[in-house]
């Protein structure tokens, strides 16, 4: 939404494709804040903003496209508030910021615990109010490559039935990520990895595919998000001897040390037995019950609704899920491509200002700063050129393909194989990875790749025929799942997010300080390096 505002207001004729309605989009999960370097709560600013984002990203982060991020940060936030973001406040009127991991200052403003609820609602006013089309409830499936550039989308009409083709100058992906290849995920159903799917599909490279974030406090059982605006609030982890257990792994930074270390540390103690139930719990009871209804109402409707626990008396269970894709379709500062006419933005894209690993409250601000850039940058050049051409045989192609799909009269369903990839998933390419259960990891994604191929679709109706589009969605999330494993199975080393205590438990930085790039090629992944963008910050040993 936000790169479609941009473009609109530089002077593109645009029209905006969703697979839902706008406002039911995962960005409306996002807790806990957005990060800008505003100075209100503490001396900051976005050299520190930047710096903590670098080394959060245990040095795979391209610094350039860090420092552009944070220094334009401040502003789209006064922007949004312009707009009627309704953000929390200090007494003294200013814009309220909290603490959150592993950042130099309290930076992340916030609107009580509903902030990506707060911003989409927001951005879905701007859209209204410049008349931007929007076509829901259309599911884009395939990029139309043409005379060597993008110029639309081929999509399945949900709502009518039927291949739509929308052509344009130039198409920006934001189609979020691929939480749903776990099993115990915080990620929407809709979270399938459908944009650098068809990315991947069309010849472009996908960047360090390996890095997948798990979240510290994902409810027990249900994985459902609990922002880490609780624990910037001051709620302790313990485990099931009332033992604050993050003394032990990071005595300075405790419960706010970097995301990959707390999953980590949570995972350890689970793993050893002081865990309850295959969770550790969250402990906000001293916060005390004026606090927690102010600031942390979501969390504790949340907790109560999904885990039977009010948090004002009793700690909530929580263990790290599948969360964020660090990773995603390779891209310039602009949100450029390496194909003309496509750019892409948000968690599908990869900058890189996440690296190995992203800091909380970092994702929503890049949603809302490269939105924005890719959104102008996309305008201008489609402003400069001035044809588009679909080939009719572009669409004919779909066409038998998803006949094909629908005339098969048995076969596999693909939830069957959806299943079996997010149990294997977080079994063999989770928190803590062995290089024995990612080959075997690998193994059975090329195994479930070949069932894939005679996967059975029920509903052979038009009409908001689901059954047809999450067949199609498994494909995506197979083809990106390998990806992910072959590059995290090559990455013999630990690094943000890729933890390999057992066989290499140090970072590499002779051998891997290198972003690697994901291609297909003759029906599988190939994998190469490509040098990580220095800048002022060296990579220094690790302290938390």
């Amino acid at each position: 939404m936000r790169a479609a505002i941009a473009a609109h207001d530089a002077g593109a004729d645009v029209v905006m494709i969703s697979k839902l309605h706008p406002t039911r989009s995962h960005s409306g999960a996002a807790e806990g804040g957005i990060n800008a370097a505003l100075g209100n709560a503490a001396e900051d600013s976005p050299e520190t903003h930047a710096f903590d984002t670098v080394k959060g990203s245990d040095y795979l982060g391209d610094q350039d496209s860090i420092e552009i991020f944070t220094r334009e940060a401040p502003g789209d936030i006064y922007q949004l508030e312009n707009w009627g973001a309704f953000f929390s406040r200090a007494d003294d009127g200013r814009l309220a910021q909290r603490p959150f991991g592993a950042a130099g200052s309290p930076r992340t403003v916030y609107a009580a615990d509903i902030t990506g609820h707060v911003l989409i609602q927001v951005l879905y006013e701007q859209v209204c109010k410049r008349d931007i089309k929007v076509y829901e409830e259309f599911f884009a499936w395939q990029l139309v490559v043409n005379d060597g550039r993008c110029q639309g989308v081929v999509c399945w009409d949900l709502l009518n039935g039927g291949l739509k083709t929308v052509g344009g100058k130039a198409v920006i992906l934001a189609t979020g990520g691929a939480g749903r290849q776990y099993r115990a995920t915080t990620n929407a159903y809709a979270c399938t990895g459908d944009g650098t799917a068809m990315a991947l599909r069309a010849g472009l490279p996908l960047k360090d595919m390996e890095f997948m974030q798990f979240h510290p406090t994902t409810l027990f059982p249900s994985g459902i998000l609990l922002t880490e605006g609780c624990r910037g609030e001051g709620a302790f982890l313990i485990n099931k001897d009332g033992e604050r257990f993050m003394k032990k792994y990071a005595p300075n930074a405790l419960e706010l040390a970097s995301r990959d270390v707390v999953s980590r540390s949570e995972q350890t103690e689970i793993d050893e037995g002081r865990g309850l139930n295959g969770s550790v719990m969250l402990d906000m009871r001293h916060l005390g019950a004026e606090r927690i209804i102010e600031r942390l109402p979501g969390s504790r409707e949340l907790s109560m609704t999904f885990a039977g626990v009010d948090p004002i008396y009793e700690p909530v269970p929580v263990r790290p899920g599948a969360h964020y894709h660090m990773g995603g379709i390779e891209t310039d500062s602009d949100g450029a491509t390496e194909l003309t006419g496509l750019y892409a933005a948000g968690e599908c894209a990869c900058v890189s200002v996440h690296g190995a690993n992203r800091l909380g409250g970092n994702s929503l601000m890049e949603t809302i700063t490269f939105g924005r850039r890719s959104g102008t940058a996309a305008a201008e050049w489609s402003l400069s050129h001035t044809t588009v051409d679909v080939p009719e045989s572009v669409e004919r192609d779909a066409e038998r393909q998803i006949a094909a799909l629908l005339e098969r009269e048995s076969g596999e369903r693909p939830w069957k194989i959806r299943n079996e990839l997010g149990e294997s998933m977080l079994e063999n390419f989770g928190v803590f990875r062995r290089e024995e259960k990612m080959v075997r990891q690998e193994e059975l994604i090329q195994q479930l790749r070949e069932r894939y191929k005679s996967v059975h679709v029920e509903d052979k109706g038009n009409v908001f025929n689901s059954d047809l589009t999450q067949a199609i969605e498994l494909g995506n999330m197979l083809d990106t799942a390998w990806c992910m494993v072959q590059a995290g199975i090559a990455r013999k080393e630990s690094r943000g997010a890729h933890a390999r205590p057992y066989d290499y438990p140090t970072r590499d930085d002779a051998t891997f300080l290198k972003h690697s790039i994901s291609r297909w090629a003759d029906g599988r992944p190939e994998l190469s390096y490509k040098d990580v963008r220095m800048g002022k910050w060296e990579p220094e040993e690790r302290k938390y």
